[in-house]
């Protein structure tokens, strides 16, 4: 045991020892000395340090030591704006009419009493050869023209549109046109909602008709109220011609001689402008009747049965006859109208007094209430859509019957067919 415990303490005593003096001399390494020897890179590698290595003396006058040129600021990014046209003038539009934003829910016949903005035009400033209005673009200036340069208008917008036009379609190829537009063959649609037929809709138009003979129109909300006057302005704005309609849904035909690359310029809008300030619809009393049977007419219209309830951005074409059918027997209409927004249900109700006609009531707690009046006669003389209307023309059935049996006369084995036909 003896022996054990002394060789075990030698191993631990020079262990010791060799820590001590590992850690001396890692110590002295660390002490910084000053090397006075030269280093022999450039004599035994030939060595050359480049210039830009070289040190300069800030006093020197040689070249190499001048500072180089500093680099000029870039300037900042403008991103392109639209509003700027410098340089640029302005568009000039061939098409024979004036500009709105909506074609199908503003009037010409009603005036406005005034405005809710200067009179900034939509199209940017300096960007377009008219002057809008506040509510128009007109093609002729109201302070230069004259009755005659509207009528040359109107007549120039004929004579395009029956060269754009050319020959009417036969059936077949009306009927052609119409099955390649339904949703089962194609994607390609216009959707018409509460603004109607806006300004930048032409534009989309004109852009499927690049693609497309015919595009399809899906109508709804406001404007299907009165479907004649959206068929008219389509027809009237576009050139086009519609050869199909079921409800909500037209198909747009372009016409035989349309080109796309000599398609018209049209400038759009940058924004939407504000509408102008219009005579109130509701009054403090109707006509004819007292404050007193005004109040209680209120009372009595908002607790009469409604008539129907109008959805959200449905299809509203057949609202008007309902009214007409309803004032044969009652002379107050409800019409519920929850879950509409205000300017939705107020547009409806101008459209039903100039349409039945008839008079407006009220617009409270989302109702509309109209009124047949006290000399009420039915209107005998007003035309509506069907609710699917019919475009076959009679003269191209007889048309295309005189070409078959030209044709079938050359084809044996047909004059039997034929003879039996006729008898």
């Amino acid at each position: 045991m003896l022996r054990f415990f002394s060789r075990q303490e030698k191993q631990i005593l020079s262990l010791s020892v060799t820590r001590h003096l590992f850690s001396a001399a890692a110590a002295a390494a660390a002490v910084p000395t000053t090397i006075t020897a030269s280093s022999n890179l450039y004599s035994k590698y030939s060595f050359v340090p480049p210039p830009s290595f070289k040190p300069q003396n800030p006093n020197s006058t040689q070249p190499h030591s001048q500072s180089p040129p500093k680099k000029q600021p870039k300037p900042r990014y403008r991103p392109p704006s639209s509003l700027d046209r410098t340089g640029e003038k302005p568009v000039q539009s061939s098409l024979p009419f004036d500009f709105r934003f909506s074609y199908t829910e503003s009037s010409t016949e009603v005036r406005p009493i005034g405005l809710r903005e200067p009179k900034y035009s939509p199209f940017g400033p300096g960007k377009l050869d008219r002057v809008w209005t506040g509510v128009c673009a007109p093609v002729v200036d109201p302070k230069v023209g004259s009755a005659e340069d509207e009528k040359t208008v109107e007549e120039k917008r004929r004579v395009m549109r029956e060269r754009i036009q050319g020959e009417p379609l036969t059936n077949a190829e009306r009927k052609a046109l119409a099955e390649t537009c339904q949703r089962h063959k194609s994607k390609r649609q216009v959707n018409l909602g509460r603004d109607g037929l806006t300004h930048n809709m032409l534009n989309d138009i004109h852009n499927n008709w690049k693609h497309a003979e015919a595009v399809r129109i899906k109508c709804m909300g406001v404007p299907t109220v009165d479907m004649k006057n959206v068929c008219t302005q389509l027809e009237d704005k576009t050139l086009g011609k519609i050869i199909h309609r079921h409800g909500g849904l037209l198909v747009l035909y372009r016409g035989r001689n349309y080109h796309p690359k000599k398609r018209p310029v049209i400038p759009l809008m940058l924004w939407k402008p504000h509408e102008p300030v219009y005579p109130r619809l509701i009054k403090t009393t109707i006509d004819d009747l007292s404050i007193e049977e005004t109040k209680e007419m209120r009372k009595r219209g908002l607790a009469v049965p409604a008539l129907t309830k109008l959805a959200k951005n449905g299809y509203y074409g057949s609202l008007v006859p309902m009214v007409r059918d309803a004032f044969l027997t009652e002379e107050l209409v409800r019409i519920d109208c929850k879950g509409l927004p205000k300017s939705d249900y107020k547009k409806i109700g101008c459209k039903l007094r100039d349409l039945v006609p008839c008079i407006l009531v009220t617009f409270d707690k989302e109702q509309i209430v109209v009124w047949r009046g006290k000399n009420y006669k039915p209107s005998e003389n007003g035309f509506f859509l069907t609710e699917r209307e019919p475009f076959d023309d009679s003269n191209n059935d007889s048309d295309n019957r005189e070409e078959e049996n030209e044709s079938r006369k050359g084809i044996p084995g047909d004059s039997d067919y034929d003879s039996g036909e006729s008898d």
